[in-house]
């Protein structure tokens, strides 16, 4: 990691340090009106950026050090927000549409007679939050296993994975998977105890998002700049002789990937309250190719700039699917491609290169002189 991503980092970490803060305070502290509010919708908007970011420096993790292209990081977003939105509605209760005090509207609708049993335990918030890392990390666990030790690699690993999120997009949306369909899980009241209305949760959960990106960008930090992870980066630049040197590649990219996995699905739970609904559409293989695209955009192989692209890119498409809807996926689409042709190492990559060779040009003419 060169010192400007370095420093960039830092600094990344103190913006998103500062705006868990002070959000609140421009939301709960000012008054409507006053130049310094802001409004909760816009707290709500921000709240799931920072959730996709999450899930950015996830994929980041191991495609930009590890080599491997994920296009399934969208399912384990999913699960871990379907973890989230399970408990949010066990806690419905008898406010529900129906008044059942255990079945969901949705199993009374469809005459279900008793929760399933993969509906047990999620009126406990720490249970639902113990399945919102074991059931991502399990599926990493057995997927990158049977993977990654038959050695499959480049575009066919890239398959693989989108293939496992399309399977669980098609099964997620049947009514008899238990799980509420094409509808998803929605019309949350609250979590633990608290009103998902009030302005005090919603500001809350900004930081607390705030909070889970920052330790999601150390805690990889910490990974890529260990013994381990010049390890994992030397398995990305050249995994055959890894593999003569005696090193078991296998295990190297499985640590990441299930690592990756659970980042992804803390995203995910976080993103469920901020949003209000988790549908089989999270699973749908295009919003896996559109974290790609963040990572790219930011800069592959450098966390932070994965975060900022993840930000940058949504940023657009809210407000171009609001002012041109109907162009908002071409233009995707030629960012990706120019990206591609004339910035392969991203935002972040770039602006480090062009540093670098700046220094270096200055060094060139001091000697000359």
């Amino acid at each position: 990691m060169s010192r400007e991503l370095d420093v960039a980092g830092w600094i990344f970490v103190a913006v998103m340090a500062l705006a868990a803060v002070l959000v609140p305070f421009a939301t709960l502290g000012t008054p409507d009106g006053a130049a310094l509010h802001m409004p909760t919708y816009l707290v709500q908007l921000f709240g799931k950026y920072l959730c996709y970011a999450i899930l950015a420096v996830a994929l980041d993790l191991v495609w930009g050090y590890c080599g491997i292209l994920s296009l399934g990081h969208g399912a384990f977003f999913a699960l871990g927000g379907y973890a989230m939105g399970m408990y949010l509605m066990r806690q419905i209760g008898t406010r529900g549409v129906y008044a059942n005090p255990v079945l969901p509207d949705f199993m009374v609708f469809l005459n279900w007679h008793s929760l399933p049993v993969a509906w047990w335990g999620f009126n406990w918030f720490a249970y639902a939050m113990l399945m919102m890392v074991l059931a991502p990390g399990l599926l990493a666990l057995a997927f990158g296993w049977f993977a990654f030790r038959s050695r499959v690699t480049g575009v066919y690993l890239s398959i693989i994975t989108q293939a496992m999120t399309f399977a669980l997009y098609k099964e997620f949306f049947r009514n008899d998977f238990g799980f509420g369909g094409n509808n998803g899980l929605t019309d949350f009241k609250d979590i633990l105890g608290f009103s998902l209305q009030s302005d005090t949760v919603k500001v809350g959960l900004f930081s607390i998002s705030a909070v889970a990106l920052i330790l999601s960008y150390l805690i990889s930090r910490a990974i890529v700049r260990s013994k381990y992870g010049k390890a994992l980066i030397a398995v990305r630049d050249a995994e055959s002789r890894m593999r003569f040197l005696g090193y078991r590649v296998e295990n190297i990219k499985l640590f990441a990937f299930v690592v990756s996995a659970i980042m992804a699905a803390i995203g995910g739970a976080l993103y469920v309250p901020q949003v209000g609904i988790i549908n089989p559409s999270e699973f749908a293989p295009g919003n896996s190719i559109e974290a790609a695209i963040w990572v790219a955009v930011g800069g592959r192989g450098t966390l932070v700039g994965a975060a900022i692209g993840a930000i940058a890119v949504n940023f657009a498409k809210t407000y171009f699917t609001g002012a041109l809807p109907e162009y908002w996926l071409f233009a995707l689409g030629a960012l990706f491609v120019c990206v591609t042709l004339f910035f392969p190492f991203g935002v972040m990559g770039m602006i480090s290169r062009v540093r670098f060779r700046r220094r270096r040009g200055e060094v060139a003419t001091e000697t000359a002189t």
